[in-house]
């Protein structure tokens, strides 16, 4: 999906070099999908290293509802200060210890200074002061595996070369939710929809992302 894009992802998780990796990158995804210890000390390493050359950050909390340990790593991360967490409602509940809804979750934005992307059938985006409601997006998307991954890591690449992070996280689950679509209305079922929304995500300008893009923007919750 982020060579589709045009960016240049690494997903080394070497000790001994990803530092350096993250020092040289413009920005950084922390995804917690598989959670083993050589993950746990390359994500340290990696958050570090981006808090001391201010490598913007996102964190995608993976499965944080089905497992303790795994819960309290990414409260531990948040405390450090990712500019965006992306996650689901279900993720959101167990890593808050609230349910999500919009007060909760704008609430939990502007406590912790930094941007909530929430995905669902409509996702929700806010910094606690603005807010965002894209309706982007097809069923499809929920039939192939790590596609909310995919989002987290388009959204660390709008935050690459967009400051404001509420703005690039719109961006990236706009950028998905649109490709997505588009995707689907050529596909035929999961398998030629992941190879469609590669295409799509390629062909996709900002002309054809305005006028497919559902959008309400708030200026607070």
């Amino acid at each position: 999906m982020l060579l589709a894009a045009g960016a240049v992802p690494s997903m080394t998780l070497s000790s001994s070099e990803i530092g350096a990796f993250v020092s040289r990158s413009d920005a950084l995804l922390v995804n917690l999908g598989t959670f083993d210890r050589e993950r746990r000390e390359a994500t340290v390493i990696a958050v570090e290293a981006a808090a001391k050359d201010n490598v913007p950050w996102v964190l995608d909390p993976v499965f944080v509802e089905r497992s303790l340990s795994r819960a309290s790593f990414a409260r531990d991360m948040v405390v450090l200060a990712p500019k965006v967490a992306r996650l689901n409602q279900d993720e959101f509940a167990a890593l808050a210890r609230n349910p999500p809804t919009r007060v909760a979750v704008g609430a939990y934005a502007r406590d912790r200074n930094i941007v909530v992307g929430l995905s669902g059938e409509t996702d929700l985006v806010t910094d606690g002061a603005r807010a965002a409601v894209i309706a982007n997006g097809h069923p499809l998307m929920t039939k192939v595996t790590a596609m909310g991954c995919a989002a987290s890591s388009l959204i660390a690449a709008c935050l690459a070369v967009e400051p404001d992070s509420w703005r690039a996280t719109i961006a990236g689950l706009l950028i998905v939710g649109v490709a997505g679509e588009l995707a689907a209305a050529k596909a035929q079922g999961p398998g030629t929809f992941a190879v469609a929304i590669l295409d799509e995500l390629h062909n996709l300008d900002g002309q054809t992302l305005i006028s497919h893009a559902r959008t309400d923007i708030e200026k607070a919750i």
